[in-house]
């Protein structure tokens, strides 16, 4: 048996049914790769002290007979997941001290499969970047490669899973931030349709692309997540019920945009090729599909999102929540609440949104990049009229190096694949395709498949035939 922490939740599910294992046990050794690594990693902020009662207590459960296959089962949450009682700081210095009142929907479901929560995980401030280097309380390290990142915002998450230190991973994806990480440190990540899963209880940025989305050592295992936590939510008016989407036709299709595939590193294209060749011994057929608007799509994405983030984080004056520092009068107590609250990256875009949403700027930047993320839906709808999914390498780039993308504009244009799904609220997965070495390190890359609507099920099953789950 290989060790316990280094389980997939399918694995660790069946020891724990057969009683082999027990849930105290993986969770023990969860923690014991933590004390060991994570000192260099800094995948998580928090290591919870009542992660072992939460293993007896599902340990419990399963001795019943009432288990489900997450029953006891070690997850990492982001920092931006609410769960009572625990600290959740969105990795900023303006909610260090903040201790969440009630769970997120997608925490009371995972409790009630009977899932223990080891840790809350490291994060881009606010989920704003690309690397885990904005976190106010330091960088997270790739496990496969400490001088390099690990992606973000969910690079905690991420590096948890990769590096065992979890079994599982909780993460949140506004323009990537589960896929990008995922690709980086060659796990599974998913973003499921808008919708799908509750957004109650995730600490927003952009409130139309923001999206829950699993971490996990195999498609499998995120199909899983995603089972036990979809579902329409009363707390959350944008959670949609299931059937809402129509079922289309396989096609057995899978359209390439090779329009934008220009920039690509030789060795991520050579990687995509082989992630082609080998979806066309699996039967489908590899169509060029042609969507101009992806060309624009980091400019309707950085708008909209600095837009919805600068409004999202209004909130945070230092009067009203979060941290609060005094000036010589109220607009003294914002500009020193907020200039110390914030990091750099989180000020950016708050100025960015502002300028944005201004009364001479809003019908030439704001109005125009809504409707252009209306005519993108357009395009990829009708693309689906003859294909099942549209594939591009999940980043243009293997995971850089600590301190090497210091121009915002470098590090926003590593989202050029990982966009489109939110702003069109469609499915997307990326899933571990090889590695390539650089520099005398094997860095992991992922290839992401992106489907329509609804479509989450036939997508993972794609993914699964992809990963050789099944045939």
């Amino acid at each position: 048996m290989k060790p316990l922490n280094e389980l997939s939740i399918t694995e660790a599910s069946t020891l724990l049914a057969s009683r082999e294992i027990s849930s105290v046990d993986v969770t023990n050794a969860c923690r014991e790769e933590i004390a060991k690594r994570d000192g260099d990693i800094h995948a998580y902020l928090e290591v919870f002290d009542d992660a072992e009662t939460q293993a007896k207590m599902a340990d419990e459960k399963i001795k019943a007979g009432s288990a489900s296959a997450l029953t006891g089962i070690p997850l990492a949450v982001k920092d931006n997941i609410l769960i009572k009682g625990k600290k959740a700081s969105a990795a900023s210095k303006m909610l260090e001290n903040y201790t969440a009142t009630y769970d997120a929907t997608v925490i009371t479901r995972l409790r009630e499969h009977g899932a223990v929560f080891l840790g809350r995980t490291n994060m881009d401030e606010f989920a704003m970047g690309g690397s885990t280097e904005n976190s106010a309380f330091g960088p997270t390290r790739n496990p496969h490669a400490l001088t390099r990142v690990p992606g973000g915002s969910s690079g905690g998450s991420a590096a948890a899973v990769a590096g065992h230190l979890a079994i599982g991973g909780l993460g949140t994806d506004t323009g990537g931030s589960v896929r990008e990480p995922a690709a980086f440190c060659g796990i599974v990540g998913f973003k499921p349709t808008y919708g799908s899963v509750s957004r109650s209880g995730l600490i927003a940025m952009g409130s139309s692309l923001d999206q829950w989305g699993p971490m996990t050592k195999s498609v499998t295992d995120a199909e899983i997540l995603w089972n036990a936590v979809k579902g329409n939510d009363p707390l959350d008016s944008t959670s949609l019920p299931e059937g809402v989407y129509p079922k289309r036709a396989e096609t057995k299709k899978i359209g390439v945009p090779m329009s934008i595939m220009g920039g690509l590193d030789s060795s991520v294209m050579e990687n995509f090729q082989a992630a082609q060749k080998k979806f066309k011994d699996q039967g489908y057929e590899i169509v060029t599909v042609d969507l101009e608007l992806l060309k624009k799509v980091l400019s309707i994405y950085y708008i909209i999102m600095f837009a919805e983030s600068s409004t999202n984080l209004s909130r945070f004056d230092g009067v009203r929540y979060g941290l609060s520092r005094q000036g010589s009068d109220l607009i003294g107590d914002y500009a020193a609440s907020r200039g110390e609250g914030f990091g750099t990256e989180v000020r950016r875009r708050i100025l960015l949104g502002t300028y944005i949403l201004s009364a001479g700027y809003y019908d030439a930047y704001y109005g125009k990049a809504v409707a252009s993320r209306k005519e993108l839906v357009a395009d990829f709808n009708k693309a689906f009229e003859s294909i099942d999914f549209v594939l591009t390498p999940t980043t243009p780039v293997p995971a850089f190096k600590l301190g090497e993308k210091t121009d915002p504009l470098s590090m926003y244009l590593t989202d050029i694949f990982t966009v489109t799904p939110n702003l069109t609220g469609m499915p997307a997965i990326s899933i571990p395709s090889g590695t390539i070495e650089k520099e005398g390190e094997h860095l992991p890359l992922g290839a992401q498949l992106i489907a329509p609507h609804g479509m989450d099920e036939r997508l993972l099953n794609a993914a699964k035939r992809f990963a050789g789950e099944v045939k």
